[in-house]
């Protein structure tokens, strides 16, 4: 192995829809293209509340992004799962052995119980994948990995932001991250997912998934210290070494490099 077993794997996902699945549940007997019960059922979303986004359950992934993590905190690794052919069952298949070859680390995630882990789930369903270990299904409810407030084993820091699920935090990841300084959102937000898909921009999917990765990252870090596990001036240090772990390899990734343009620090109100 290139680096050490990681210790935390910060993740996130991007999906798109399954346009056949759509088109068989949604409209049986219309024999509707993929493309156009894609754009059919994001037209009824849209004018029914606003917004496009198809429920995850006609989702696939199609970008998987983790960041690895050691036991002290610091950025070993970030990789895209399958990234050159970006095929759904293999980037499920690869994300869950990965997880137990390596011992079951601890997963971190924004809102990955609400969404990304519900679709790993259905996907494994959907694929005949075997995780026993996630579902654990002899052990107490609360030693399960999967079981809600297990956070030894999943911790969403949307979960932990919101005392699981008892506010609501306007924002987002992007909010989050801008707090701290970090970029948020750029040119690219989950809405437009589909499209790039459609369009073939592949590469832009899985810029915009490292960006997020990154983000949640180093959200992580500051959750940390608000619960007293670093200082800020241990977590300052682990944003310069990420910083300069981007920095060298930006030049052959220009997702990477659009994250550095928009890099910003933290401004103390502290004297």
């Amino acid at each position: 192995m290139a680096v050490a077993d990681p210790k935390y794997l910060v993740f996130d996902i991007e999906s798109v829809a399954d346009g056949a699945l759509v088109s068989r549940l949604r409209y049986p007997g219309e024999n509707l293209d993929p493309a156009a019960a894609i754009a059919r059922y994001r037209a009824e979303l849209l004018a029914e509340n606003g917004k496009d986004f198809i429920p995850y359950t006609f989702q696939v992934p199609v970008s998987l992004v983790i960041a690895k993590l050691g036991r002290d905190y610091g950025l070993l690794d970030l990789v895209a799962i399958d990234e050159q052919e970006s095929r759904p069952h293999e980037i499920v298949r690869k994300f869950w052995e990965g997880w137990r070859r390596y011992g079951r680390p601890r997963l971190v995630s924004f809102n990955g119980r609400g969404f990304d882990i519900p679709l790993l789930e259905l996907c494994a369903f959907r694929y005949g994948l075997s995780i026993p270990d996630w579902y654990a299904e002899d052990a107490r409810n609360f030693d399960q990995p999967r079981y809600r407030y297990n956070t030894a084993a999943h911790f969403d820091l949307h979960e932990w932001l919101t005392n699981s699920g008892a506010s609501r935090f306007a924002g987002g990841l992007s909010l989050a991250a801008n707090l701290i300084g970090k970029p948020g959102k750029m040119e690219v937000a989950g809405h437009m997912v589909q499209d790039l898909w459609n369009a073939g921009k592949t590469a832009e999917i899985h810029d915009y998934c490292r960006g997020d990765v990154l983000d949640t990252y180093f959200v992580f870090l500051r959750s940390r210290v608000a619960a007293g596990d670093i200082d800020l001036k241990r977590e300052h240090a682990l944003i310069e070494q990420a910083r300069a772990w981007i920095a060298e390899r930006a030049e052959s990734s220009p997702g990477l490099q659009r994250y550095l343009a928009a890099w910003g620090d933290w401004q103390s109100p502290w004297p």
